[in-house]
C-alpha cells in the first residue's frame, strides 16, 4: 500500500470508529457497502467558512437531442407481446450497451470488507472508482457483469477529488470502456441513469433526473469538491464509484455521496462531475498523482450582513476570512478579516478583501472563485479584482500546489 493510501486508511479508520461508537453523525454518507462505510468528512475550521476546492463552471446550454439507436424489443413471455414504450426501449438498449463496462469492486483490509462500483476507463485495464472505496484495504477484487472475478491493483488515488484508478490484467477484447460526456453541458431536469452495485446487488440500474448542478460537497480533505451534480436517481451504499450517465450512454459523473439520515436513498445523491474525472484520471495513470492549483484563502460568499458591516455597495463576491500564511495569496498581498462584529444576530468578519472578478470574469460567490482557480495550473498568474475598504484594486496571484495539510 502506498503512503497516501496508508494515511487515508488511517483517517477513514478513525472516522469509522467514531461512527460505530455512537457519535450520532448525520449527513453526507459515502457509498461503500459495509458496517464500516459510514464516513463523515470533518467540517472546515470555521463554521460557514469554505476552503478552496475544484471543478468546472455552470452549464450554459442544454445538450443537443440525440436519437439513440435501439434494437427491437424482445416479445414478452406468454401468449401476448408486452407493449414497450419508446422511453423503455432507450433504457433497455442503454443498459445492454453500458452494463458490460460497469464493475463491482470488493476491498478487504484490517477494517473489514467494503463493496463499491467502478467503470472501465480504457482497453489497458484501467478502472475508475472512488478513493474512499479502495483506500480502506489492500486486497481488491473486480467482478465483471458476467460474474468473472479478477484481482486488481491500485494505481493511484486523489483524495482531493475522491477519485481513484485501479487496474486489472484482462484481455482488451473483454473490456468495454465507457465514453465520457461533458458535465458542463448538464442541466437540471435532464434524464439520467445510474448503474452500480447498491447493497451488493450487482448491475442494478436506476433512473431519475438532474436535480441541480454546481453543488459543493465535502471531500476527503479540508478542500471541498464544488460543481457536483445532484440527482434524485436512487443511489445507495455500494453505488460509490459507479457511473451517472446521460441517455446517450456517456458518463457525466461518478456517484459518490448521498445526503441521508439512515444511509438509505432519500432522493438526494451527488456525483463528481465528468470534467474533473477527465482532468484527474489521465494524470493518475501517467504520473500517479494530480497536482491541484491553490490560491491560499478561506472564506464564504458575500452576504448582506458582510456588505453592511464593511460598508460595501455590492451584493455579490467572495469574502476572504483567512489568508493562509506563506501561501500564494499572502505573497501577493491579499488580506483576510481583521476583526468581527455582529449584524442581525450573525457574527461576520470585517476588514477582509472581497474578490469580485478574476481575469475580468465576474466572481459572484466563493464557489465561483474555487471553480475558476481549479481550471488553472500551478504557476499560472491570475489577476483578481478586489474591494478593500470600499475601494477597487487589482492584485495578481501566482498559483502554487495545494499543501499536504493546512493548519486549523
Amino acid at each position: 500500500m502506498s503512503r497516501n493510501q496508508t494515511l487515508l486508511a488511517g483517517c477513514v479508520g478513525l472516522l469509522v470508529l467514531l461512527a460505530l461508537f455512537g457519535c450520532g453523525i448525520v449527513g453526507l454518507v459515502y457509498l461503500g457497502t459495509s458496517a464500516f462505510s459510514k464516513v463523515q468528512v470533518a467540517p472546515p475550521a470555521q463554521p460557514g467558512v469554505v476552503v478552496e476546492a475544484t471543478v468546472p463552471p455552470l452549464p450554459t446550454a442544454p445538450p443537443p437531442v440525440v436519437t439513440v439507436p435501439v434494437q427491437p424489443a424482445q416479445p414478452a413471455r406468454g401468449s401476448e407481446a408486452m407493449a414497450i414504450t419508446d422511453e423503455e426501449r432507450v433504457l433497455i438498449q442503454l443498459y445492454r450497451q453500458v452494463n458490460p463496462g460497469v464493475v463491482n469492486i470488493t476491498v478487504r483490509g484490517e477494517m473489514g470488507e467494503v463493496g463499491g462500483s467502478g467503470f472501465v476507463w480504457d482497453k489497458q485495464g484501467h478502472i475508475v472508482t472512488n478513493a474512499h472505496v479502495v483506500a480502506v484495504g489492500n486486497l481488491v477484487d473486480v467482478t465483471f457483469y458476467d460474474d468473472t472475478i479478477v484481482p486488481a491493483e491500485v494505481v493511484a488515488i486523489d483524495t482531493h477529488s475522491d477519485l481513484a484508478v485501479i487496474k486489472v490484467d484482462v484481455p482488451p477484447e473483454r473490456l468495454t470502456p465507457l465514453p465520457m460526456g461533458d458535465s458542463d453541458a448538464v442541466v437540471p431536469g435532464q434524464r439520467v441513469v445510474a448503474i452500480g452495485n447498491p447493497f451488493g446487488h450487482q448491475g442494478s440500474m436506476t433512473t431519475g433526473i438532474v436535480s441541480a448542478v454546481g453543488r459543493t460537497i465535502p471531500g476527503l480533505t479540508v478542500f471541498r469538491i464544488p460543481e457536483a451534480i445532484q440527482t434524485d436517481a436512487p443511489i445507495n451504499p455500494g453505488n460509490s464509484g459507479g457511473p451517472l450517465l446521460n441517455l446517450r450512454g456517456e458518463v457525466i459523473g461518478v456517484n459518490s455521496q448521498i445526503e441521508s439520515r439512515d444511509r438509505a436513498n432519500s432522493g438526494v445523491g451527488f456525483a463528481i462531475p465528468a470534467n474533473i474525472v477527465k482532468r484527474v484520471v489521465p494524470a493518475l495513470i501517467k504520473d500517479g498523482k494530480y497536482v491541484w492549483p491553490w490560491l491560499g484563502v478561506r472564506g464564504e460568499s458575500l452576504t448582506p450582513e458582510h456588505a453592511q458591516a464593511n460598508h460595501l455597495d455590492v451584493t455579490h463576491g467572495a469574502y476572504i476570512h483567512v489568508v493562509e500564511p506563506d501561501g500564494p495569496a499572502a505573497k501577493a498581498g491579499l488580506r483576510g478579516s481583521t476583526d468581527e462584529t455582529v449584524v442581525r444576530g450573525r457574527p461576520v468578519g470585517i476588514g477582509g478583501d472581497v474578490i469580485i472578478a478574476a481575469d475580468g470574469q465576474p466572481i459572484r460567490s466563493f464557489d465561483d472563485l474555487i471553480d475558476y482557480i481549479s481550471k488553472h495550473a500551478v504557476g499560472d498568474r491570475v489577476r483578481l479584482t478586489v474591494l478593500r475598504n470600499g475601494k477597487e484594486m487589482e492584485i495578481t496571484v501566482t498559483l502554487e500546489p495545494r499543501p499536504a495539510r493546512l493548519n486549523p
